[in-house]
């Protein structure tokens, strides 16, 4: 097995790319960092069925433990491919060491090399300015179910992309079948 690349570290922690292995432990953290009710918000109905772009799943990792995990997920903006920023998770005693901050980078910078034109999120705005998010005029994007628009943030990977971004926002692509828990199927 490969040895996993190291994109950034600080002395003490490490941000790699997500292994199959690492799954368990970024599960597990999204569900203590965000609770059951993380289900019911409109960026898991986007992610629902859809898997994670690979290249753009980072981890945090500081002496074989995980510290914290950022995702990007395919969406689709007015039929434009974009990217979906979420969960970004970082255990609770771990905040504010800089590794939420270094998992984006991370991801922002394997995305720009990528054929994205830009980033979309459910944040509060103080913190996801720190790496170039900005609030996007209310009403130009909309997500398939509630969502504070004050809290919508992109970013633009590629030419100036949020100054015209405007629609509906869908999944991109389903990578397996949804079904309501405990719904018959067939």
């Amino acid at each position: 097995m490969n040895a996993p690349v190291i994109v950034a570290e600080s002395p003490s922690w490490q941000v790699r790319l997500e292994a199959p292995d690492d799954f368990p432990s970024v599960e597990t953290l999204n569900a203590e960092s965000f609770g059951p009710g993380r289900f019911a918000k409109s960026a898991y109905r986007l992610r629902e069925g859809v898997d994670p772009v690979a290249e753009l799943s980072f981890v945090a990792i500081e002496d074989g433990l995980l510290r914290g995990s950022v995702r990007f997920w395919p969406i689709s903006v007015g039929g434009h491919e974009e990217l979906l920023l979420g969960p970004l998770a970082v255990q609770t005693g771990q905040r504010g060491r800089g590794i939420g901050i270094a998992l984006m980078l991370a991801g922002i910078e394997a995305a720009r090399r990528g054929p994205w034109r830009g980033v979309l999120l459910v944040g509060d705005e103080p913190y996801y300015t720190r790496v170039g998010f900005s609030r996007l005029p209310p009403g130009r994007v909309k997500f398939p179910g509630p969502v504070d628009q004050n809290r919508i943030l992109g970013l633009s990977l590629k030419g100036g992309e949020m100054l015209t971004l405007s629609g509906q926002i869908r999944r991109a692509k389903i990578d397996h079948p949804v079904t309501a828990v405990g719904a018959a199927v067939g």
